[in-house]
C-alpha cells in the first residue's frame, strides 16, 4: 500500500506550486500540492471530480464562479467538468488533491497557459 504524509513529500519552489504524486491509477490520482503565498493551481475544467483536503495554510478554492476560503481540515470537492482552481493566500498552503479519473494531459493545457502567464483565471479577460 503506498503511504506518504506532508512531511516526507514536502517540496517548495519559488517559481510555481509543487504537485507531489503520492499514488495513480487509472481511476484515481492523489497528490500532495505545496504552494508559496499567492502560488496557484490555474482555473481549468478537466472531466474528472476533484475532492481538495487543506492540512495547513489558508488559501482559495475556486468552484465555478464561487470562491471558498479554506484553511486547516477544510475539504471541497468540485464535481467532472466544473471550473477550479487553487490559490494559497498570505501563508504557504498545503493540499491533498484526489482527482477521478486522473485529468488526462490534454486537458492540464489551462493550467500549463496559466502558469506560463501567471493568471490563475487563464480564460478571463483581466
Amino acid at each position: 500500500m503506498p503511504s506518504t504524509d506532508f512531511d516526507s513529500d514536502r517540496d517548495y519552489d519559488d517559481e510555481r506550486f509543487t504537485a507531489r504524486e503520492a499514488f495513480r491509477s487509472e481511476r484515481l490520482k492523489v497528490v500532495c500540492g505545496y504552494f508559496e503565498p499567492g502560488q496557484f493551481v490555474p482555473v481549468h475544467a478537466p472531466g474528472s471530480d476533484v475532492v481538495i483536503h487543506v492540512d495547513s495554510g489558508t488559501g482559495v478554492v475556486r468552484e465555478g464562479d464561487t470562491e471558498h476560503a479554506v484553511g486547516p481540515g477544510d475539504v471541497v470537492a468540485v464535481e467532472a467538468g466544473v471550473e477550479r482552481g487553487v490559490r494559497a493566500e498570505d501563508e504557504r498552503l498545503e493540499a491533498l488533491l484526489v482527482t477521478a479519473p486522473p485529468p488526462t494531459d490534454g486537458e492540464h493545457d489551462p493550467v500549463r497557459e496559466g502558469l506560463r502567464r501567471g493568471e490563475f483565471d487563464p480564460r478571463s479577460d483581466s
